[in-house]
């Protein structure tokens, strides 16, 4: 007759790779993209998952797909009310009897320029990319303090390392999200929570059909990701305890240029913008 197995410990396994199987998972933004991806991809290699978005029939549906062996609970909601953040950190706690890992994958973008964007943009871009995620965090602390092997993701973008054009809200808050990972990841360190930031290239997701905002530049339309390599990337990231997660070439490309040559960037991009412009004048 085998062993029975063993309970997990509080900050047990902490050296060498992280064991994601048995640890007690929320994911927002899970009815679509990458955050509908990460869910699926936890739960198979062994996660208790708790899913969250606004949108209950893709949570369900999310749910009814997942195998029987690697089940996913969710809770519909808005996560930048205050209210149903509380609430979700309660129910995390009655379904999964605590919390191990936070992935803060829920986004939103607008396009267009600054100038004639309005208040209401800004505060709605801010409020999903960065508000949110970051006070869910602080809700979230005293269940990760008690968490096995505990960690923060926060699924941020390539644009909070280095900014393009009539993107400027978005970029400002991934770089903020960015900034803020930073911070918190030397500030839990006596707690041995890890603290990772993902920073997404053009990835397969609903960004597009869910602006806030504008509509897709045509020069922007290239080649995605496929959101599930995204959350195959971001599992390993976690099992690795990387603290900067960049899946795929082009977000390590770009991540490179903008650290070594930033001024690269804004030259191609201006170039693209003056073109676009261009072909917008009548003839």
């Amino acid at each position: 007759m085998s062993a029975a197995p063993q309970p997990l410990t509080p900050h047990a396994g902490r050296r060498g790779r992280r064991r994601l199987a048995g640890l007690r998972v929320l994911v927002t933004g899970a009815s679509s993209g990458v955050g509908a991806a990460v869910a699926r991809v936890l739960a198979a290699r062994g996660g208790r998952v708790l899913a969250t978005a606004r949108r209950g029939d893709r949570l369900a549906a999310l749910s009814a797909e997942a195998a029987a062996a690697a089940p996913i609970l969710w809770e519909a909601g808005d996560v930048t009310e205050p209210g149903f953040r509380r609430h979700l950190v309660d129910v995390a706690a009655e379904r999964l009897g605590g919390l191990d890992i936070l992935v803060a994958a829920a986004g939103c973008g607008a396009i267009g320029p600054f100038a004639d964007a309005t208040p209401a943009t800004l505060d709605r871009v801010f409020d999903l990319d960065f508000r949110a995620p970051v006070e869910l965090v602080r809700l979230c602390l005293p269940l990760l303090r008690c968490g096995v092997d505990p960690a923060v993701v926060f699924v941020g973008s390539i644009l909070g390392l280095h900014p393009l054009p009539l993107h400027a809200e978005y970029c400002a808050a991934k770089a903020a999200l960015a900034s803020f990972a930073g911070s918190l990841r030397v500030e839990l360190a006596a707690d041995d929570i890890d603290v990772a930031l993902v920073s997404l290239g053009p990835t397969e997701s609903e960004f597009w059909s869910g602006l806030v905002a504008g509509e897709r530049p045509a020069w922007s339309r290239g080649v995605q990701m496929p959101a599930a390599a995204a959350a195959e990337a971001i599992a390993s990231g976690l099992e690795r305890r990387s603290r900067d997660i960049l899946p795929g070439w082009r977000a390590r490309g770009f991540a490179l240029a903008a650290r070594l040559a930033p001024g690269i960037i804004d030259a191609v991009t201006a170039r693209r913008l003056q073109a676009a412009a261009r072909q917008k004048r009548p003839s």
